[in-house]
């Protein structure tokens, strides 16, 4: 892993908690040179304290992702203050968890989670990427989700921002055949985090740590794969490809039953002791 990582300047956005902050510290450990991305400055220069006590470098770019002007200031002071970067892990993402019906009135949550989960990535990747185009050696790695792979009911604008990042991706790939520059997508299952705890749902579901994430991050750098998923997305993938009728059909039933029943219990351990 070291000589895969060992030197090379590291942009993780998103980086100030969660998948990006247990990645960065791995890194760190491994001696990657770390540019921390996130809106909090404050979470920012903490998860930099920690990677120096690590005896790791990193430098910090405070930068509200959804909005385009800040991704390219953002740009723009990477560029200038390091002679190269040699990998990009676009990381930041939102979620939104809402019904197709319950958002007649609400065409902007799936506009705000494209601004960040796909503009904002493709934005820094085209600043980023001549560079790497140049020296014919850099990575591209784009966080993605099982639910990218399967037909997902309540989750429309989620997939469909990271449907989109997956497309270009894809593309990007095949127009990087034969050179030295990889892209890799990595295909997460749930995963405990701040953004996945407002569910109450999500307690009841086995949840992968954020550090067992962070590995598959430094697993995409090590080995360049283009896909980092699990068998259980490569199985569900296979089936919404051969068979999409009874897949997407018997998915949402599936969800729609056991999301009945984890909702009923969910609501029954929320309730007061008196009212159990």
């Amino acid at each position: 892993m070291s000589a895969a990582i060992r030197g090379r300047t590291i942009v993780i956005t998103g980086a100030s908690g969660g998948i990006g902050e247990a990645a960065a510290l791995r890194l760190a450990r491994a001696g990657a040179r770390l540019c921390l991305v996130a809106r909090r400055a404050d979470e920012l220069t903490r998860v930099q304290n920690l990677v120096r006590a690590l005896g790791g470098e990193a430098w910090i770019y405070p930068t509200d992702l959804s909005q385009p002007a800040e991704v390219e200031a953002c740009a723009d002071a990477l560029l200038a203050e390091h002679a190269r970067i040699d990998v990009l892990v676009n990381n930041a993402g939102r979620s939104i968890r809402r019904r197709v019906t319950d958002s007649f009135e609400r065409m902007h949550d799936y506009e705000r989670t494209m601004a960040l989960n796909y503009f904002a990535a493709v934005r820094l990747t085209l600043r980023l990427l001549p560079g790497m185009v140049e020296r014919d050696d850099g990575h591209v790695v784009n966080v993605s989700s099982l639910s990218a792979l399967m037909p997902t009911p309540r989750f429309s604008a989620y997939v469909a921002s990271k449907c989109a990042l997956e497309g270009f991706s894809r593309t990007l790939a095949a127009e990087m055949s034969g050179r030295n520059v990889a892209v890799s997508v990595i295909n997460f299952p749930l995963v405990k985090t701040a953004m996945s705890a407002p569910t109450a749902v999500y307690r009841y579901l086995p949840q992968m740590s954020t550090d067992k994430a962070a590995g598959w991050i430094v697993r995409a750098i090590e080995t360049r794969r283009y896909r980092i998923v699990n068998r259980f997305g490569e199985a569900w993938n296979a089936a919404t490809a051969l068979a999409p009728d009874p897949t997407v059909k018997w998915t949402g039933h599936l969800f729609r039953v056991v999301g009945a029943r984890l909702q009923r219990r969910a609501d029954r351990d929320a309730a007061p002791e008196h009212e159990a």
